[in-house]
């Protein structure tokens, strides 16, 4: 028995030590990213002369000089761009840490509900009927729309005398996607080339059209995300018993599973609708985290936000200086190498992940 409690206690140190070790290394790495994207580009930016601005517009003077063309680039431009970026890839690998607890598979990410998918549609529909002349807030307006309206359909049909069956709502967000897919492709195939140049440019992502206003009309849902969703983390660790087990140990799975689906639905929802299509955010990074501190959902959920918005960032930063002065598609960019890389996690682990946790 003692040698048990002792193999106990030293797991847990580990644990403990890789968490703290990641947390440390995923501050670093956050604001090396950020200082690096509010200083490069076309027009290069010294950190203390970026400092200098952000603190001018907060009434600070520092007595570093600057042009008005660089306070416009940074301010107007990078800042409203890297908040978008922390936002988006924040909540969407959240939103993806979240729902492969309740769903008890690391594999699942938040276009299994049909939020993505849905949004799809709404941005679609929106560039094609004409919506688009209203400005970008407009698609994106439609997209958030319904995305909500997709996952709601998924959570109804999986919905059966008072209880979510996990299963039942997969399938369903199966079905759904695949109708949401035809649709956009009905869509698509009824646009003129104009409209087909801006659905490409939706559908491949971008946070490029980023601005103070459309940064403050995500920023409620995504912050509630933020806030709320760590506050499951207690409840999704019991989960990972099973539902019943859950049950017994006094959780009530009903509840978790409809405030988890739909502060990700929000939270996706409205990433998607002012980013388009990014994936693999919220696939990768939740699972490369608990590959290295574990599946606690306490330390899991937090670190996720770190981890995605580092992880945007950092893509962004390619998009922008590859191939300067012109731009990648951010979701291409995230896909080429999000796809190699949990191809290899894949091949690394070799495993029943649902089983291993």
């Amino acid at each position: 028995m003692r040698a048990f409690r002792q193999s106990v206690w030293r797991n847990r140190e580990t644990r403990r030590l890789a968490s703290s070790t990641l947390l440390a290394l995923m501050v670093v790495l956050f604001v090396a990213t950020l200082f690096a994207n509010v200083g490069m580009g076309a027009v290069e930016i010294p950190p203390l002369q970026a400092l200098s601005i952000i603190l001018s517009h907060a009434g600070i003077e520092t007595g570093v000089p600057f042009e008005h063309r660089t306070d416009a680039i940074l301010w107007s431009i990078r800042l409203p761009r890297v908040a978008l970026g922390i936002l988006v890839g924040g909540g969407l690998a959240l939103a993806g840490a979240a729902l492969q607890g309740v769903f008890r598979n690391p594999l699942a990410e938040p276009g299994v509900i049909g939020v993505s998918s849905g949004a799809a549609v709404g941005a679609v529909a929106a560039i094609v009927v004409g919506f688009s002349i209203l400005g970008t807030s407009a698609i994106a307006a439609s997209a958030f729309l319904t995305s909500l309206i997709a996952t709601a359909v998924v959570y109804l049909v999986a919905r059966d005398r008072g209880r979510t069956e996990v299963t039942t709502l997969i399938l369903a967000g199966m079905a759904v996607n695949a109708t949401a897919g035809a649709m956009t492709g009905l869509l698509t195939f009824v646009a003129d080339d104009d409209q087909l140049r801006s659905i490409t440019f939706w559908m491949l992502g971008s946070i490029g059209g980023a601005t103070w206003s459309s940064v403050a009309a995500v920023a409620p849902f995504l912050i509630a995300g933020f806030v709320f969703l760590p506050l499951c983390a207690g409840s999704l660790n019991l989960l990972n018993l099973g539902d019943r087990e859950a049950r017994h140990l006094g959780v009530s799975t009903e509840r978790v599973h409809v405030s988890v689906i739909v502060l990700c639905a929000l939270v996706t929802g409205a990433a998607v609708s002012v980013s388009g299509t990014i994936g693999f955010v919220g696939l990768v990074v939740p699972h490369v985290i608990r590959l290295v501190a574990g599946p606690d959902h306490r330390f899991l959920l937090p670190a996720s936000i770190l981890g995605g918005a580092t992880a945007l960032l950092l893509a962004d930063l390619l998009a922008r200086t590859v191939v300067v002065p012109a731009e990648l598609p951010l979701g291409a960019v995230t896909s080429i190498i999000g796809g190699p890389f949990f191809l290899w996690l894949v091949h690394r682990t070799r495993r029943d992940w649902g089983g291993a946790e």
